[in-house]
């Protein structure tokens, strides 16, 4: 017999448990059940059209019924829908997804290792780089560095990376090996006021912290996203990621940029590292690869590293890491379309002249008092909330007013991101145009002055 409380849950409610969720508070309302997508836009378990202002979560950048994505999964299915990549096998998509990854990527990035999505990416590469340090006889280099408000998923090595408090609390995070410094988040900045003071206070920042460490010779890495998205959409200063890649390869230590949320075009260029040139030494990725269609993500590795997992270990040893979906036919087959349409409709192209024009609408709302910054770059792009403009202070976080503007925003037809600091972000699918981002902005700013006449009124 059902107990008396589960009576009154939403019938949704008694077994499926949400990520990401206050689940007490769900339990209450019930979830948004999203039925149907047609380009940018989505329609609700209730019949309500929305636009999706967030592209899922960051990752439906070619937009909702691509057909030809959908055939090229099904051909796949139809021909061969599994194969194991262990013991030396493998699937002909995935071969050529590889390749085509190695193509577009960064020059020092020649092997590529799949994954499900971008938590297990995070995941292996810190794995990797452990065997790495172990096999060249360097096991002592084995502390890792981040940013703090960075997000690196939430593995159970990559949550403690990953510099939200949230993602600590009651997981016994961050572990011993993992270490945090100061974000470049300009807007409350602790490296000062100036694109030079924050870029010199992060090297200097980072130069510490390695040296309070014990050196170089007990640092394996650093990792960093070159946009912090779940942290609230934090843009560096240009000049900021070639210095850190610079101030890492001093410092003897790996750099390892985090491109699950800006890669394949979010930022305006295929991955972000391309703006400034950079050669990381691993590089993570998911989302956008398979722009949300099928589960995939991976590791991009450099020749030295790989080389040594290769040359630097006994004969008889395997490489004993992976999953059993490692190199999954059909996601590979879904991936290598999104990246046909990419190229083929030149969105990352898009994404920065929109993504532009997002970011001047968003500019134009500053007249609203509860805004206090703006902040972006192509069509990933965040209001920073406040409850004075002049002295930026924060809203006390029990008003929940991100949470009320998402609430609003929703009822008004429009899908955005409420981060922790009341920040609202908004990273739409790739394909949109300026019109849909006018409606955006339309109903965002009806999201925000809806939300402050309530909070007025209590």
């Amino acid at each position: 017999m059902m107990p008396d409380y589960a009576k009154s849950l939403p019938n949704t409610m008694n077994h499926f448990v949400h990520p990401f969720t206050q689940l007490a508070a769900v339990e209450v309302s019930g979830p948004n059940v999203i039925m149907s997508g047609q380009g940018a836009r989505v329609t609700d378990r209730d019949g309500r059209e929305l636009l999706d202002g967030f592209a899922g979560l960051w990752c439906v950048n070619i937009g909702y019924g691509r057909s030809e994505v959908v055939e090229a999964a099904r051909q796949q299915m139809s021909k061969l829908p599994y194969a194991s990549s262990f013991f030396g096998s493998a699937n002909e998509p995935a071969l050529q997804l590889a390749k085509e990854l190695v193509r577009l990527s960064p020059d020092s990035l020649q092997h590529v290792f799949f994954t499900l999505g971008g938590s297990d990416a995070v995941d292996s590469a810190l794995k990797i780089i452990r065997y790495f340090f172990n096999v060249t006889g360097r096991p002592e280099k084995n502390h890792v560095i981040a940013l703090e408000r960075g997000y690196h998923g939430v593995s159970s090595a990559g949550a403690g990376l990953t510099g939200l408090s949230s993602c600590h609390r009651f997981f016994d995070l961050p572990l011993p090996y993992q270490h945090h410094i100061p974000s470049h988040y300009r807007y409350r900045s602790t490296y000062g006021g100036t694109d030079a003071e924050i870029i010199s206070g992060s090297v200097a920042a980072l130069e510490a912290k390695v040296a309070g460490l014990g050196g170089s010779s007990k640092v394996a890495a650093f990792f960093c996203e070159p946009v912090q998205g779940s942290g609230g959409v934090i843009v560096p200063p240009e000049g900021w990621l070639a210095a850190m890649r610079d101030a890492c390869a001093k410092l003897d230590i790996l750099f390892v940029v985090d491109e699950v949320i800006t890669g394949f075009g979010r930022t305006g260029q295929l991955f972000a590292c391309d703006w400034e040139r950079i050669q990381p030494d691993l590089m993570t990725i998911a989302k956008g690869l398979t722009s949300g269609y099928s589960p995939m993500g991976a590791v991009l590795i450099s020749e030295e590293i790989y080389r040594a997992l290769v040359d630097q270990v006994p004969s008889d040893l395997a490489f004993a890491h992976g999953f059993t979906y490692t190199g999954h036919p059909v996601s590979a087959s879904v991936a290598l379309a999104c990246l046909e349409i990419y190229q083929r409709e030149q969105l990352p192209e898009n994404s920065k002249t929109v993504g532009a024009y997002l970011l001047k609408g968003l500019e134009a709302l500053r007249e609203h008092p509860w805004i206090g910054d703006v902040r972006g770059k192509g069509l990933l792009a965040a209001v920073e909330l406040v409850a004075n403009r002049e002295t930026r202070e924060p809203f006390d976080p029990g008003l929940g007013v991100s949470q009320l503007v998402r609430k609003k925003a929703y009822e008004n037809g429009l899908i955005v991101r409420a981060f922790a600091d009341n920040v609202i972000g908004l990273a739409p699918p790739l394909i949109v145009s300026e019109d849909d981002v006018d409606q955006m902005l339309d109903r965002l700013a009806r999201a925000i002055h809806a939300a402050k006449t309530e909070l007025d009124g209590a």
